[in-house]
């Protein structure tokens, strides 16, 4: 995780870089609007789980890009993304695999910088409101289930984070990656027992493949 912080960091200090260039002036300084979806590949981040499998999931949604200058731009977004992970368990309290589907409304709010006319790096912060958990299990014994003893109240309302990518631009499509790194744990405390945990105790973390196509 250390290595993920650090490159995102490189990536948001390389832009700040670039803002002290000469802008360059190979593309317009009209705003632009549209629409974009891809792959996420997600994962939940803690210590206490054995194995993290990587949940193959979606996200769409719509963007717009303010340019500054031709060089830098704010670039909003608001997109419908599942995150999540499928995970092997083995606590005190129970063992087994649960796979958890969590369903969020995210706005990243992001500096686009273009270093050149179709190649661009971008980084900001990620806002992310959680609409729907759905969670499946497999525990040992049957003595405990996520399906019955997990709802939307369980988890974070909220989750926060860091986001950075690459892309490459061309007339009226776009491509590229993105890493999302979480800040927040997106499980609630429990107490049982009169003993208190979380599960999930970790933090989302996705990348993200998509297309984007321009609408004017």
């Amino acid at each position: 995780m250390k290595n993920r912080i650090k490159i995102l960091a490189a990536i948001a200090l390389t832009g700040l870089s670039f803002t002290a260039v000469e802008a360059q002036t190979n593309s317009g300084t009209d705003a632009q609007f549209g629409i974009k979806g891809g792959l996420n590949l997600s994962n939940i981040y803690t210590d206490d789980v054995d194995d993290n499998n990587v949940l193959p999931s979606f996200n769409a949604g719509f963007y717009a890009t303010l340019p500054i200058t031709s060089f830098i731009a704010i670039q909003p977004e608001v997109l419908y993304s599942r995150k999540g992970s499928e995970l092997t368990y083995d606590n005190a309290f129970v063992s087994g695999k649960a796979k958890f589907n969590l369903n969020y409304v995210e706005v990243p709010v992001l500096v686009k910088v273009n270093l050149t006319k179709n190649l661009n790096i971008h980084a900001g912060p990620y806002f992310a409101y959680l609409i729907d958990a759905n969670i499946k299990n497999e525990s040992s014994g049957g003595t405990f289930d996520f399906e019955e003893n997990y709802d939307n109240d369980d988890f974070n309302k909220f989750d926060a984070g860091i986001s950075g990518g690459i892309g490459l631009d061309f007339d009226s499509i776009g491509i590229g990656a993105r890493y999302n790194y979480g800040l927040t744990t997106i499980g609630k405390e429990r107490t049982v027992g009169g003993s208190t945990y979380t599960v999930p105790d970790g933090k989302n973390s996705s990348l993200s493949l998509y297309v984007a196509f321009k609408l004017n």
